[in-house]
């Protein structure tokens, strides 16, 4: 459902956010809290739209170790095949005695093949055997490269490292209301300079009696801090000149609003530009509350200590 209210016909609408202003092309949130787009694209091959190298760079840790220990396995078990499928009189030097102790000799002699080990009990005599073994050792030093790769990309990859507050506040401000949310970075050994903030509106309205997507960059009282050794409490003014001017609760789900946050920094570790993104929707934001502090002094009164635990954490006024 669009929105009727009537907004600042003066505001000045943002139309190059890239998203498109047709409701119904749109489904759900613009961007998903871990800042990835909420876009799912279809119509062409798995194959070309599939990067491996992409998507092993920017999977969770644990699914990059899962990938890389089950592609270890699954290697050898199919070169532990075609061994099998050879014949184990090809090999010297086995001491198994059956059908279940021969596969594990095998198998093992795969891994060391793959891994150029090479302990040196189990040799293959037969041709087809060497020659399958001298492929395997050549897939295994490239399986290696591209892993060692992969895992230096995944460490020297800049990334952000911040955490959001999980909701977006409005609150009273200097006689007013203003909207807000916080972010912190979350490294001890990162420190982020030359920090810029944009906050984006989009909301549905109802424009020549049709429902459409508008969007709307918010003014901020402060866009960009030099550095970011603490948090930092984004806040958009709720004033004549805010789209959000008057809105509550019910008028932000009707619009189906969603606020569309960037951040981006330059990284004295990386030497390099940084940005995160991330959403808040109508969902996501609180009335009448207020952040907890989240810094104080040390027990000495020589450090600042803050303390993430408190990121989240606000009171309902």
């Amino acid at each position: 459902m669009a929105l009727h209210k009537r907004i600042n016909p003066f505001l000045k609408s943002n139309n190059d956010t890239g998203f498109s202003s047709i409701t119904t092309n749109v489904g759900g949130r613009f961007i998903n809290k871990d800042g990835t787009f909420n876009v799912k694209k279809t119509g062409l091959p798995v194959w070309e739209q599939f990067s491996i190298f992409h998507n092993m760079l920017n999977m969770p840790r644990w699914k990059f170790i899962t990938v890389i220990v089950i592609f270890f396995h699954a290697i050898n078990l199919l070169y532990t095949l075609i061994y099998l499928l050879i014949g184990a009189h090809q090999f010297t030097g086995m001491l198994a005695v059956n059908e279940w102790q021969v596969f594990k000799e095998i198998y093992f002699f795969s891994t060391e093949t793959f891994t150029t080990v090479g302990y040196g009990r189990i040799n293959p005599v037969g041709d087809a055997a060497n020659f399958v073994a001298s492929i395997e050792a050549m897939t295994g030093f490239l399986s290696f490269a591209i892993a060692t790769g992969l895992i230096y990309g995944r460490f020297s990859k800049p990334k952000a490292n911040l955490k959001f507050s999980d909701h977006a506040l409005i609150t009273p401000f200097k006689e007013k209301t203003a909207l807000m949310f916080r972010f912190a970075s979350f490294k001890n050994n990162h420190t982020l300079t030359d920090v810029d903030a944009v906050v984006t509106l989009g909301m549905q309205v109802q424009e020549n009696e049709k429902p459409t997507y508008k969007f709307y960059q918010l003014p901020l009282e402060r866009k960009h801090v030099d550095s970011l050794p603490m948090n930092w409490t984004v806040v958009h003014p709720i004033d004549e000149e805010s789209p959000l001017w008057g809105f509550n609760f019910e008028d932000m789900k009707t619009a189906d609003l969603e606020l569309y946050i960037l951040i981006r920094a330059f990284d004295d570790v990386y030497s390099n530009i940084v940005l995160q993104r991330t959403s808040y929707t109508y969902e996501e934001i609180k009335f009448n509350a207020k952040f907890v502090v989240m810094s104080k002094q040390s027990d000495d009164g020589n450090t600042t200590i803050l303390e993430f635990n408190k990121l989240n954490q606000y009171v309902e006024l």
